[in-house]
């Protein structure tokens, strides 16, 4: 078995050292576990009950004490068994497909308002001119907000985001007060929807069904929004860049997602397959048990690489980037019992970016250099600077 250093700022999920792993094995060491690195091998252990979701123990490890701490272990991410279900139960149908589709057109209007406001010049830094007002303002449309107030609300969770990274103690004081910041606004939020002000929001249905059932309590509910709000606003930000960046190095790809908008939705998946913002998830095991040869003594630690495992050769021979292929389900939003409550609203809003984008612009280019997180755990750009060419008007 190979060893992989997940501590090294420096390691890659795309490196060469993980497919050479991977192709001598299932598995890796690390620092902090064990790394799956096949896409079998991975999926199996999604789905199994002999493990739990593994960052529960996040702010134990780290020694943090404070609201986030205690908001991380109440949350749907820390509960497991009944507690678990009873919480996605709660979320889930109301993030309905149906929903999602009817906001589309806000989705589709956010995006090509900032298209416009791009367009007046022939360069930007992508993230900040497109990507976070994009997610700020699509949660703010979830959550039944004006989209003016994007900025504090993005801001909030970008702090709180603070709480994920290997020197969260140094900025525990930060996304502390994020955190309580989103649960007032939650708060208020929930109390609207209750006077009968907002009858129509996600944090409506929460309250509709929350109030239907004596076992939800109100920190529950409190708790399900800030988190929606913390994933749905770095999820979109995230990708959207990260897809950028993939179509200005294949700008054959760009070209034909402009020719076919048909391929958007694929398009949204082959961005999550080749570059996830979400390069592992993480996984505990909760008793002794035999795997694929190898002894899981109760509380190992595995990193499922979800990346490495979409580029496995036993599904996947061709590992480019192609927006008209069609690959194997990819595990960019999880599996099993923590499957992403919010996929289908991350895999809607940036399909409506992406078409907005492909419509507006005829040549996306890098115009400096692009300033990136680690290119494991959870990455993306920092700074994505781009210059772009309008799309020509139609012949008439």
């Amino acid at each position: 078995m190979h060893r992989l250093d997940l501590a090294d700022p420096a390691f890659s999920t795309r490196s060469d050292a993980v497919r050479v792993a991977r192709a001598a094995h299932w598995a890796a060491a690390t620092p902090y576990g064990l790394a799956v690195l096949r896409y079998r091998e991975v999926g199996q252990l999604l789905r199994d009950r002999r493990l739990r979701q593994g960052s529960h123990a996040w702010p134990l490890t780290h020694g943090l004490n404070g609201p986030f701490a205690r908001f991380w272990r109440r949350s749907v991410i820390g509960q497991e068994g009944a507690a678990h279900r009873r919480l996605r139960d709660l979320a889930v149908p109301v993030l309905s497909e149906a929903f999602i589709d009817g906001m589309r057109p806000a989705f589709d209007a956010i995006a090509a308002d900032l298209c416009e406001a791009m367009a007046q010049t022939d360069a930007c830094e992508f993230q900040s001119a497109f990507a976070i007002p994009f997610a700020g303002q699509a949660i703010c449309t979830l959550l039944g907000l004006p989209r003016d107030d994007w900025a504090r609300i993005s801001h909030d969770a970008s702090d709180l985001g603070l709480a994920m990274g290997v020197e969260c103690r140094r900025h525990e004081p930060v996304f502390d007060a994020a955190c309580e910041r989103l649960t007032d606004l939650a708060r208020a939020l929930v109390a609207r929807a209750r006077r009968g002000e907002d009858r129509d929001s996600y944090v409506a249905g929460l309250v509709a069904r929350a109030d239907a059932d004596p076992e939800t309590d109100e920190t529950a509910l409190l708790d399900m929004i800030v988190i929606s709000i913390f994933g749905g606003v770095d999820t979109t930000r995230s990708q959207l860049g990260l897809g950028v960046a993939l179509f200005i190095e294949h700008p054959g790809q760009w070209a034909a997602l402009r020719a076919d908008p048909a391929l958007v939705p694929n398009a949204v998946e082959e961005i999550i397959r080749a570059r996830p913002t979400t390069t592992w998830v993480t996984r505990e095991a909760v008793e002794d048990f035999e795997f694929g040869g190898e002894r899981i003594a109760r509380g190992t630690v595995l990193h499922l690489l979800v990346h490495a495992s979409a580029r496995d050769p036993a599904v996947c021979d061709a590992p480019g980037f192609d927006i008209t292929a069609r690959r194997k389900r990819h595990f960019g939003f999880g599996g099993g019992a923590h499957h992403c409550i919010g996929h289908l609203m991350a895999r809607t809003d940036i399909a409506c970016a992406l078409a907005a984008l492909s419509r507006r612009f005829e040549t996306l280019d890098h115009d400096g250099v692009a300033e990136w997180l680690p290119d494991s755990g959870n990455t993306a750009p920092v700074t994505l600077p781009i210059r772009y060419t309008l799309s020509r008007p139609a012949a008439p």
